[in-house]
């Protein structure tokens, strides 16, 4: 009966096409109008001839690579593989460095001599003694000559153009201190991959929710030097240290946006058990909060949700006062209760709220300010006498605000979590953090928001828009604290120095675009727009809001396309870093990018002619 209900009630909320929907993703594991990751294997895999003029090619600069690996006890069959994938790249300047740390009876003497017979590129040393992971990785760095280091597991494998697409980044660039590209997972037969990690360009916020860079990795041998190798007290999660210690070196970090390197999954594996190495998750913990430490931010570290993630309270400093501000015309009830969930739930207290007035008729609504102003003194409301124009509107009720740090909200929103505008003022007073965005949620229960991908429908589109509520996204994104290129003005929180500084949102973008606008700009001046699933609001916009219909309606909304695009075409067209390439821009389930219906990234055709 139970799973008869379950599918009674999904027919309930998404009809008949909802279910079939729904079984389909289950049964294959594919959503809707979404594409395999076999078939998009087959569209972005090099072939042989790409393969051969990758080997031909000589760039002014040829880094020699040098692929440490730790070795344990390694079954031949595993170990045979990694090393032909490394034999096999298409670009020849490389070294293999292997250290045995199995100890004096170690099983992978006779396999190792053979290989170093048979390349000479093949360098092999040996411990007397077993080795833990960071002491056996160090070895094989101290062997290394090369200019970069390439870090791989001893059962994994690199894709046959991985060296390749990093000299040739390299070439494009200019030198990178750390360079790290997209994975996957292999079966044990080496026979299937799957469950691809598309991942975003460097990600500070990210990466303090999780180690997304993980594989490939590689670090510029001189720049590891200077940064320190493997820390074995943080055996288990020794990579995570050392990516943690390089990010806080050097900002010359680059993404490669393609699948190099195949992640082995065997019953040990963390990429398959993560309760097999529960002490990794630990040891995870503490480097982060040692990373806290070193650069003198005064947070604490947690668990996450699930293994693997982390979640870092950032301490304010004393208890600034947050301006929120909301725009109301005669919505008596959602005003009503926007403001009653934020005075019953939210811990933090030093607020005060502006009402700001525009256009309302209604004897009600007036009579409810009225109400609101009598029962709690840190209610006020300030009249905007103009026709709606979203932008002036809440750049008016900032020029009244007193409040350090501003809190734009709608109306029709209601505070979940009783931690939301803490967690986000947490966020937002970090010195480098511009803007900060929260999760939303429609009346349903399902997402509304979770954070803004620009290029997404076309010009920016809410990522994970319609996921259930239990849902945690591609790659645990909604979960995840992490920097993005926008958030919604509807639930989004500024330094009143920083707004003021960009001068506010540009009153040009009346109704639309306004917030992408200013967190686009936020970005420029060099600052962080984060997104925080923490901090959780229900926003009862309806989810077919009403058409632009009317030609003025339609009038206004191309000319503030126009004005976006005359001002972030170039953005569109290099695409959202926080989004990879591999993904589409037709759904914001971050499913697979189908290239034969999106060849291009960038700004669609349909929008050039507006």
């Amino acid at each position: 009966m139970k799973f008869i209900d379950k599918v009674t009630n999904y027919y309930k909320e998404h009809g008949a096409k909802g279910v079939a929907w729904r079984v389909m993703e289950k049964l294959t594991g594919i959503r809707p109008g979404a594409i395999s990751y076999s078939k998009w294997i087959a569209q972005n895999t090099p072939d042989e001839r790409e393969l051969a003029r990758q080997g031909d090619e000589q760039f002014p600069y040829m880094p020699v690579f040098s692929i440490v690996v730790p070795l344990f006890r390694t079954k031949a069959a595993y170990l045979g593989e990694l090393i032909e994938s490394v034999r096999s790249q298409s670009y020849g300047a490389w070294e293999l460095c292997l250290s045995d740390g199995s100890g004096e009876d170690s099983p992978l003497t006779g396999i190792l001599e053979e290989y170093c017979r048979m390349d000479g590129r093949i360098r092999v040393v040996r411990a007397e003694k077993p080795l833990g992971i960071s002491e056996n990785t160090n070895a094989a760095i101290r062997m290394a000559g090369g200019d970069y280091l390439v870090f791989a597991d001893h059962d994994d494998i690199l894709a046959p153009d991985a060296l390749y697409e990093c000299a040739h980044r390299i070439y494009e660039d200019g030198v990178y201190d750390v360079l790290y590209s997209d994975e996957d997972k292999i079966s044990m037969d080496g026979k299937k991959r799957f469950d691809p990690q598309f991942k975003t360009d460097f990600n500070p916020d990210l990466l303090r929710s999780m180690n997304y860079i993980c594989h490939l990795l590689v670090v510029r041998r001189e720049f590891a030097c200077q940064v320190g190798f493997l820390d074995g007290s943080y055996d288990g999660a020794q990579d995570y240290d050392f990516i943690l210690r390089c990010a806080e070196s050097t900002e010359k970090i680059a993404h490669i946006p393609k699948v190099l390197y195949h992640w082995r999954c065997h019953g040990d594996s963390t990429a398959v058990n993560q309760e097999s190495k529960l002490y990794a998750f630990e040891a995870g913990r503490r480097a982060l909060q040692a990373h806290l430490d070193r650069l003198g931010i005064r947070g604490e570290v947690s668990q996450g949700e699930y293994l693997g993630l982390y979640r870092t309270r950032y301490f304010v400093k004393d208890e600034p006062l947050v301006s929120i501000l909301i725009p109301n015309k005669d919505h008596r009830e959602d005003l009503e209760r926007c403001i009653s969930s934020l005075h019953q739930k939210s811990l933090y207290r030093n607020y005060e709220i502006l009402i700001i007035e525009n256009n309302s008729e209604r004897q009600e609504t007036f009579a409810l300010y009225e109400e609101l102003v009598r029962a709690d003194e840190r209610v006020k409301v300030v009249t905007y006498q103009g026709s709606f124009n979203y932008s002036a509107i809440n750049n008016f009720g900032a020029s009244h605000a007193l409040g350090e740090y501003f809190l734009f909200l709608n109306n029709d929103t209601e505070m979940i979590s009783e931690e939301s505008i803490g967690e986000m003022l947490e966020l937002c007073s970090r010195e480098n953090t511009g803007a900060v965005g929260a999760r939303l949620y429609y009346g349903d229960g399902t997402v509304q928001h979770a954070g803004v991908v620009i290029g997404l429908g076309g010009i920016a589109g809410h990522a994970f828009s319609g996921e259930r509520r239990s849902a945690t996204g591609y790659c645990r994104r909604i979960i995840c604290t992490q920097d993005m290129s926008a958030v919604t003005a509807a639930c989004m929180m500024m330094k009143r120095q920083d707004f003021e500084e960009l001068g506010g949102f540009d009153e040009s973008l009346e109704v639309t675009f306004n917030d992408v606008d200013l967190c686009l700009r936020v970005r420029e001046m060099g600052k962080w727009v984060v997104y925080t699933p923490y901090a959780q609001f229900y926003h009862y916009e309806s989810k077919s809001r009403g058409n632009e219909d009317t030609t003025e309606k339609v009038e206004r909304f191309h000319g503030e396309i126009r004005r976006f695009l005359d001002k972030w075409s170039s953005f569109l067209e290099k695409g959202d870093p926080f989004y990879s390439p591999n993904l589409t821009r037709m759904r914001p389930d971050f499913s697979l990018r189908d290239k034969t219906l999106e060849p291009h990234i960038g700004v669609p055709e349909i929008y050039k002619d507006i």
